[in-house]
């Protein structure tokens, strides 16, 4: 059955809505019984990703010892107790059970670790079920089920989209994009292979709805998601030796050869002498054993310790000894950047208005008139969401709301001031949103979208307090302010305005605009960063 889900989630991007329904065997309006919802448990399994048994205490203490380096050292034990020699025997013995016992030790914290990051959150999932909406943990999700999407909540599936309204999923955790992705239920395609990132009909789990809802199909769960699929090459028994395990086999075999050699070459000599066959075998035997770095091992170990130590100190997690060392021969790193180098986190740098030109948001002093209508209208403009302690929304919309923060606007205030009345949402083709709002018994509408699409709508400029009918030379303003800001990588969007005495039909929300400013922003790098590659 694993096959056979694997084999669907691979292709059914290019399927339509009513052949992937048909091929799940479920009708969009009722979902699945409980019945088949149970049938389907014990086909696929729960819907959580599943782990490779963990190895016994025993397993992994014998992994320890497979080294050439530690055959030798046993070699050596061997030798010693049939010379009679039980105390240097003794310590040999002692030195490779405290090699293994580090190692072991090393292991077992780190699968504990790895485990209680597995067991942190199983999330919740809204779905349809014989014809009822109801919430139930994400881990009895099977394919087939319909799942209700909504801002805030975690994609808990693989799933085929059904049904979009302006969805916006932030799917940096598997892409490393940081702008959401827009998706559209309705997408099909023809070619054979279309990537990752362009599968707008899909979903995947573990990714994030930021904006608008939507209605998916489960088409993948567990290890048979993209993210379990990746976890499963994470659970994968291939790994490459490590430079240092890979020198000290190479010494291992090195000193076993060596040691034959000087058995055998004293053994040849005494021969030819005529001495004491049996003497000068003990004598070339013990040459032999002296040749051997007993300590070698436990030295590596308790370096290599020391080093894990200092990494768990960082939060980080090591599974084997030997991996410690590997950091030390890196020549090249090669990085995510998104989360990675960056905080994954939108943020606003620059401001531009016809009051103040081009600013830095940081920048002290007071905020001209035009300043603050620009963050108004981003903070009622909004769908986001922006809390202590939690944030909901795009990433672009949630940046610009902490603009509004820095600028200590009351964001509450504006928006009791302001109530919503009426909203165009946004459109990949207008590339546009606009919200109308009631203030003092007058309405005002505020839009805002990208630079391009906004400018040619918008009528009027607003300076020093006062509407100017735009012109070319304000246009080029406009454009030399966002190739500015471009020319430093940052993001730009702007934003209009404009009043009116009665309500504003939807058809007229975007014409004669009055044209505010632009923001430029960016996902900017963690303050760590430098001093890590330092």
């Amino acid at each position: 059955m694993a096959e056979e889900q694997k084999s669907i989630s691979n292709s059914i991007y290019s399927s339509s809505i009513d052949e992937a329904l048909n091929t799940m065997e479920v009708n969009p309006s009722e979902g699945l019984s409980n019945s088949e919802v149970e049938k389907r448990l014990q086909e696929y399994g729960k819907n959580k990703l599943q782990e490779q048994k963990r190895k016994s205490i025993w397993r992994i203490f014998f992994e320890q010892l497979n080294d050439a380096l530690i055959y030798v050292l046993f070699a050596a034990v061997g030798i010693t107790f049939f010379m009679g020699e039980y105390t240097d025997g003794i310590i040999i013995l002692i030195v490779i059970l405290i090699n293994a016992f580090l190692g072991l030790f090393q292991e077992v914290r780190a699968n504990n670790a790895i485990e209680a990051l597995r067991n942190l959150s199983h999330p919740k999932a809204v779905v349809k079920r014989d014809g009822k909406v109801v919430e139930i943990d994400s881990e009895l999700l099977v394919p087939g089920d319909i799942v209700l999407l909504e801002a805030g909540r975690y994609i808990p599936a693989d799933l085929r989209l059904i049904e979009t309204a302006n969805l916006q999923i932030d799917e940096s955790a598997l892409t490393g994009e940081s702008v959401a992705a827009e998706k559209d239920a309705e997408a099909k395609f023809d070619e054979e292979y279309i990537p990752l990132g362009d599968r707008i009909n899909l979903a995947y789990m573990s990714t994030l709805v930021t904006y608008g809802r939507g209605v998916g199909l489960v088409i993948g769960t567990s290890n048979q998601t993209e993210v379990g699929k990746i976890a499963g090459f994470l659970e994968s028994d291939e790994s490459e030796e490590t430079p240092l395990e890979i020198r000290l086999d190479h010494l291992g075999k090195t000193l076993g050869k060596v040691a034959i050699g000087i058995c055998v070459v004293i053994f040849i000599i005494s021969y030819f002498q005529g001495r004491d066959l049996t003497e000068m075998f003990l004598t070339s035997v013990s040459l032999a054993v002296a040749s051997i770095p007993e300590g070698l091992a436990a030295i590596v170990a308790i370096v290599l310790s020391i080093g894990v130590t200092k990494m768990a100190k960082q939060n980080a997690i090591i599974k084997k000894l030997p991996a410690v060392e590997t950091l030390g021969s890196v020549n090249i790193v090669c990085s995510d950047k998104t989360g990675t180098l960056t905080q994954n986190k939108m943020t606003v740098q620059e401001a531009f208005t016809f009051s103040d030109d081009l600013i830095s948001v940081d920048d002290e002093g007071e905020n001209t008139f035009e300043e603050n209508l620009l963050a108004e209208a981003m903070v009622l403009a909004s769908d986001a969401t922006l809390e202590e302690d939690k944030q909901t929304g795009d990433p672009t919309e949630v940046a610009l709301l902490a603009l509004a923060d820095q600028w200590e606007m009351d964001r509450k205030e504006l928006q009791d001031k302001q109530p919503r009345v009426d909203e165009l949402a946004f459109d990949s083709d207008r590339k546009m949103m606009s919200t109308l709002h009631n203030h003092d018994s007058k309405y005002i509408l505020y839009t805002k979208g990208a630079v391009d699409s906004l400018l040619p709508n918008c009528k009027y400029i607003i300076q020093n307090e006062e509407l100017q009918p735009i012109t070319e030379e304000h246009k080029k303003q406009i454009a030399d302010a966002v190739e500015e800001m471009s020319s430093k990588a940052l993001r730009t969007l702007a934003v209009a305005f404009k009043e009116s005495d009665s309500k504003i039909d939807k058809e007229e929300f975007e014409k004669d605009l009055v044209f505010i400013g632009v923001v430029g922003m960016i996902d900017p790098p963690r303050e760590e960063v430098k001093d890590s590659i330092e």
